[in-house]
């Protein structure tokens, strides 16, 4: 097989170190017609031509990366990536070592094919591997149906987050999973008529940051979790792009829905803003960017239950980052501290405001330096916190009240997965979904304000716990006289099973870490 050999040695030492998930039937198949004899010259280049057709298909399709079909949608998107972005990931991607290994091993393989015969052990090899990777199966399966039985034990107090879905194959406890989530429901109830006991409720949804991200930067013990009063330890995005995790958070008043059924038309209800609105809030949004890719905005004003919401304007905000496209980012004290001393300004109810932030988002370059936007994440989220933290104090100084909720879209992928380089989010991995959610009360009576740690909720939950903690508060003020103590309000909060769906791949938690549904159909577990 000529040089042919290196290919599959290059495929059998990618398999071993999980880069790649061969189909070995097919490789010995494609091996054997490579090494039938051919006369014809114009035979054996038409077999080169094709052969190399052939190779690349298959090992792109044996590889991690996401289906072809689906990287050709996201082209459009690329081509709006600056070139500085582009580089970066292209540097993610190419490594040196994929430059001098290659030439090593064709000098390697020069050497010793004078004195063996590389193509024996070669086929011998794609003879041996599937029998091997037959028998490896069969242990697996043997080993998944013991756990599964595991599972439906030490599965059986989640009774909240839906025992019933925790039971069968995989493919039937997703199904369970999604058909037990279009019943569930949070009801919001009319806000207290006394001005004492109303407050503005301020959802600040972040892109970008997990508790994986957190750790890889060590800023889990950030000052600004200290000073939340709810946080929620076990958290699921569900989503890891952002516009589904839009979605996702704005119809927080229902469970949680499939991927595809994202783009449907839902239930009135759904929407945590519209029923908001429906209890007395003024609904507001408001953005650091201009939302145009992959029609954000659009997807807001959409979702977010008020017919012709207009964005408040950033406009002579000053430019406090380019985002991964090259467009402005304001800053986002500059902007909160804005909106909410117009908020004070303008008097009225209470306001219900949805503010979306790009700043910790893959790309994004800080002004006047020469960090890549990896280099820069731990100044960008610390920048990020600290903004967050002085809204709070300014909050506290107009004397008003308020709730602020700090939920992420999704993580950044900072150490990235088996199966996806650092960045790269098309597999939604607990890494990724599982993301630190906070919940603020500013202006409580002194009397009532906590001398302590923040009240823990490490029960796995989802935006439907979050809508019922919103609902708890709204329908019973903790701001007025003789409210119930804050722990009471998180009891008893929905559970939800860690389920990450993107368009492709779903993920699914088991006691023992999570298991992968990939494009091609087939579950697998995660690493």
């Amino acid at each position: 097989m000529g040089f042919w050999n290196l290919y599959f040695i290059a495929k059998i030492y990618l398999a071993s170190v999980g880069k790649l998930k061969p189909l070995w039937w097919l490789n010995l198949l494609f091996a054997l017609a490579l090494i039938v004899p051919l006369h014809r010259r114009w035979h054996r280049v038409l077999r080169v031509v094709v052969g190399l057709l052939v190779a690349a298909a298959l090992m792109y399709h044996e590889s991690n990366l996401p289906p072809f079909g689906y990287v050709l949608k996201q082209i459009p998107g690329l081509a709006s990536f600056s070139p500085g972005y582009m580089m970066e990931l292209a540097r993610r991607v190419f490594m040196p070592a994929m430059v001098y290994i290659p030439i090593l091993a064709v000098v390697i393989y020069v050497v010793v094919n004078r004195w063996v015969r590389v193509t024996t052990f070669v086929l011998l090899a794609l003879l041996v591997l599937p029998l091997w990777q037959g028998i490896d199966t069969l242990i697996a399966k043997s080993v998944a149906s013991s756990k599964l039985a595991v599972s439906a034990g030490a599965d059986a107090g989640m009774a909240n987050a839906g025992a019933a879905s925790a039971t069968g194959s995989y493919d039937e406890q997703l199904a369970a999973f999604h058909h037990s989530e279009k019943s569930r429901r949070v009801a919001f109830f009319p806000m207290s008529k006394d001005p004492a006991a109303q407050f503005d409720i301020i959802v600040i949804h972040i892109c970008s940051l997990s508790w994986d991200d957190l750790d890889v930067v060590s800023m889990t013990d950030n000052p600004l979790f200290s000073r939340f009063d709810y946080i929620f330890k076990n958290f699921s995005s569900a989503a890891s792009y952002s516009g589904p995790a839009a979605i996702r958070v704005l119809r927080a008043s229902c469970g949680q829905d499939a991927h595809q059924d994202l783009y449907s038309q839902t239930s009135e209800d759904c929407h945590v803003f519209a029923d908001l609105a429906a209890a007395g809030y003024d609904v507001q949004f408001m953005m650091n960017h201009d939302g145009h890719f992959d029609d954000f905005r659009g997807v807001v004003q959409r979702e977010i239950g008020r017919a012709g919401i207009q964005p408040h304007s950033t406009e002579g905000l000053p430019v406090a980052m380019k985002e991964f496209d090259g467009s402005p980012l304001v800053d986002d004290y500059d902007a909160l501290a804005r909106w909410y001393q117009g908020r004070i300004g303008q008097g009225g109810g209470p306001v219900a405001l949805y503010y979306n932030t790009v700043s910790l988002h893959d790309g994004n370059r800080l002004p006047n330096s020469n960090l890549s936007s990896a280099e820069s994440y731990p100044i960008r989220l610390k920048k990020l916190l600290g903004d967050i933290d002085r809204l709070l104090e300014l909050i506290a100084h107009s004397g008003r009240k308020a709730v602020v909720v700090f939920v992420p879209e999704h993580g950044a992928a900072l150490r990235g997965d088996a199966g996806q380089i650092s960045g790269l989010r098309e597999i939604p991995t607990p890494r990724i979904i599982h993301v630190p959610v906070g919940v603020t009360l500013v202006g409580l009576p002194a009397a009532e304000q906590r001398h302590g740690p923040g009240v823990v909720i490490d029960t796995p939950t989802s935006y439907l716990a979050l809508a019922q903690l919103l609902s708890g508060l709204v329908a019973n003020s903790p701001f007025k006289a003789g409210a119930p103590p804050l722990a009471q309000y998180a009891n008893e909060l929905p559970q939800t099973r860690m389920v990450g769906e993107n368009e492709n791949t779903v993920t699914l938690s088991t006691p023992s870490g999570y298991v992968i549904h990939t494009p091609e159909g087939v579950w697998m577990e995660g690493k």
